[in-house]
Formats: structure tokens, sequence, C-alpha cells
């Protein structure tokens, strides 16, 4: 129970010694990383289908390609963003140069969840190791194989003084925040999101909180039926929608309801069969607790599709409910779960103000053909990030930071903005020696010259 405490000492002691902060050595270790992934994906994809069922489809694309390219990604930039930059100096500063140096901040915490055990796990410690800092990973116990699997394989390709992996439930979460950290980087739940920074506010850590929140997706009147129904479904329904940036519920325009319904059950049934439970290749439900919480629901507004669980597999098919309106219990909280509640508006200024009432969401996906209408959503209404036409994808391109505004967290990952998470940037001004401007010294006549040059 204590060996955590032996953990951050030992990598408290090894980041003094700068070794980590050699951009060949956050070369080599990204490139063992790469190594452990590639090697190991039939270990990966096994340990993901005992704890979720999720398919090697599923399993390859959302666990381990984003991974490797993201990798592949710092690989090809880390020397250009961990050079110091030389920037402009100011008038007031004349004869200067002005730097910014990126430095790590030193021992990180990784609290990463379960619903994507490994991929969630993995991609803060890409932007970690980018940065040259040391880490420690705390994976959900929720997810026993995959957790088990990470910190075997973590301390098979890496020394627990500089990566280590601490397995346990929330009393170890618990004692682990009592620390002091240098970063720490949350993924889950708002109301634990709070808990982290109560606990960094001690130490004046700084966090990075990627939460969640009730995502919308708006489907106006000019949009592509098929492919907006096709792309909601998947971005819904995939992970059995255990998913932060999945479509949590759906505004319809009253004009084209009733079609959009029909081609999203067609969708439902060209991507999960008719029988998705049957077939065994349906993601199932994490815990009892979750499975029961999401099967209250059901009863909320007209089923429209779908509705069927298996207690004992966990698992409930793709749901669609119909007529749901903002006092039923479904629309409380944030969902998690594979079951769309389809709201219905004629003026898209009233959900406008709507959306805007409440937290603002993680994300927000919009299916509409007018500039006019993109441009009245994205104008008025604040959230993470999103797709116009698609759902989901915005957060696998590393060319896009990804995170969330308000009540769905803060700061932001992938790519570069993950280097820079975990990068403190430190300013400095190098001044010249060669001549001294008296009018930074006290006087009447410095006084004189200041107040012309501002002018």
């Amino acid at each position: 129970m204590e060996k955590y405490k032996e953990i951050i000492q030992k990598q408290r002691l090894y980041f003094s010694k700068g070794e980590t902060k050699e951009l060949s050595f956050r070369i080599s270790a990204l490139e063992k990383l790469q190594k452990l992934i590639k090697t190991h994906e039939q270990d990966i994809m096994v340990a993901l289908k005992e704890d979720l069922n999720k398919t090697e489809f599923d399993s390859y694309l959302t666990e381990i390609a984003v991974l490797i390219e993201e990798i592949k990604f710092t690989l090809k930039n880390i020397q250009k963003w961990a050079k110091p930059r030389k920037v402009k100096s100011s008038l007031s500063t004349f004869g200067s140069k002005s730097f910014i140096y990126p430095e790590p901040y030193g021992v990180t915490l990784i609290i990463s969840p379960w619903n994507y055990p490994f991929q969630l796990a993995m991609a803060p410690l890409i932007g970690s190791i980018a940065a040259g800092n040391t880490a420690i990973i705390k994976p959900s116990e929720l997810t026993q194989h995959t957790s088990a699997l990470m910190a075997n394989l973590i301390g098979e390709y890496f020394p627990e003084e500089y990566i280590s992996v601490v397995e346990g439930g929330i009393e170890i979460s618990d004692r682990l925040l009592a620390e002091k950290w240098d970063y720490i980087f949350f993924t889950g739940s708002v109301p634990v999101g709070r808990i982290i920074m109560q606990a960094a506010a001690k130490h004046l850590t700084p966090v990075t909180l990627e939460l969640g929140g009730k995502s919308p997706a708006i489907v106006h009147e000019d949009a592509h039926l098929t492919h907006a129904a096709k792309r909601l479904v998947w971005g819904k329904f995939v992970n059995a929608g255990q998913t932060c940036v999945a479509p949590d519920y759906t505004y319809v325009h009253s004009n084209i309801k009733e079609l959009f319904i029909a081609e999203v059950k067609k969708a439902i049934k060209d991507i999960y069969t008719s029988e998705p439970m049957e077939t065994g290749n349906f993601t199932k439900i994490v815990s009892d607790k979750h499975f029961h919480r999401l099967t209250a629901f059901l009863n909320n507004g007209q089923l429209e599709y779908g509705g069927r669980t298996d207690t004992e597999k966990r698992m409930i098919e793709p749901t669609i409910l119909n007529d749901i309106s903002w006092s039923d219990p479904i629309m409380e909280d944030e969902i998690f779960g594979p079951i769309l509640p389809i709201l219905e508006y004629s003026d898209l200024d009233s959900i406008i103000m709507k959306i805007k009432d409440r937290p603002k969401p993680l994300a927000l996906y919009l299916f509409t053909e007018s500039d006019k209408v993109q441009e009245a959503v994205l104008k008025h209404i604040s959230f993470g990030g999103g797709c116009i036409n698609d759902t989901v994808l915005h957060l696998s391109s590393p060319h896009l930071p990804f995170g969330g505004v308000g009540d769905s967290g803060m700061g932001a990952y992938h790519g570069k903005g993950s280097f820079d998470i975990f990068s403190h940037e430190k300013s400095m001004l190098k001044q010249s020696t060669k001549f001294d401007l008296p009018f930074r010294y006290p006087s009447e006549r410095a006084l004189n010259t200041i107040k012309k040059l501002i002018k």
C-alpha cells in the first residue's frame, strides 16, 4: 500500500538528475512506447475484450491506431517544440533578446478512466514523456485486465523511477492525491474532477481536467439525412455510448424528424445488425452499477427503437427514445450509455438559448449545409470542440487540441497541445552590456523621455 510513496521519491530523485530533459532520451522513450504498443497489439485487444467486450476493430481504431499516430506526430515535431524560441522584444527592453524555454514540470500523475482504458492512459503519457517529465499512471480499477496489462508492460519497458503504473481502487487514488505532485492530468467525471481540483489546490499543483457533460447534436432541416444518421449512430453507439464526447442527445428539426428517425433505425441495423447483443460484438456496460443506472432511463419518453437488455452480459442494445423533454431524468446528467434521446425543435435560436443555459458541453455536433446556421451555432454556443456534419472524429487529429471548457474541463491536449500542457514556458530576457539606457533610472528627464516614447 505504501510502495507508491517510494516510487514518487525515486521519481523525484531521478528527475532531479536531468536525464529525462535530454531530447535524445525523450525520443528514445517515445520509440520504446511505440514498440510496446505495436508489439503487444494482440495482448491489448484481448484485455479490452475481457473488460468491455470490445471488438478487434473498435479496439484497434479507438485504442491503438490513435496512439500510434500521436507518437509518430510527436516524434516528427518534438525537436521543434522543445527548442527554445526567440520572440520579439518590446521598446522598453531595447537592446535585449527575448526567449521562451519549454521545461518539464517534474513528477506527473495521470489518472485515467475505464471507458478507453488503454488509450486514455497512454495518450497523456505521450505528452508527459515528450515534455521531459516522469510519470505515475493510476488506471481504473473497473477494467482490471487492461490495468494489469499496462502495469506489466510499463514495468517491462521502463524503470519505475521514470514511468510506473499504480493499481488499486478509490483508496489508492485518495492516497495518491494527498501527495505533492508537479502536475496532475485527470480524465473522468465532473464530480470526481472537482475532488481532483480540491486536492491539487492544497499544493497549488497545476491540473488538466478532461471531463464530460451532455454533448448535444443538432440536426437541421437541410441536413444530409443518410450521412447524418449513420455518423451520429456510429458516434453515439461506439463503445456502447461510453465515450466522453459521444452525442448525449439530439435536437432534430420538426420538419425532418420522422425521416431522420427512420434513417437512424436503418443505420443501427446496418452497423450493428438487428441482433447486436446476440452477435457478441457489442460493447458491454462496465459494471452492474452503471448498467442499472442506465436501464432506469428506458421508461423515459417513448421507446422508438431497441430497449432490450441482458443483465448477465451487462448489455443494452442501441436504443432511441422519442418525445423526450428536459424534465425527464435521462436529461439530468451525462448518459454515458447506448441510449439516444431525441428532442424536437422548430426555431434554432430557441435551442441555442437552451443549450447556453446549461453547463458548457465537451462537444457539439451540427448537421447542416447552411453556412449561416453553422456561424450562428459556433458564434453563440461555447463548447470544448466538435464537428460539422460528423461526430467524435475531431479528437483523433493530432493537429486539433482536445479539451473542455467550464464544467466540461480545462486544458487541451493531443499533438503539440500535449507537449504544451506538460511544459512550463520559462520566459527569459538577455540584456546587452554594450550600453545602458539612462531613462530606466528615476529622473525628471527620464520620465519625460518615457512619456514621449509611450505616445
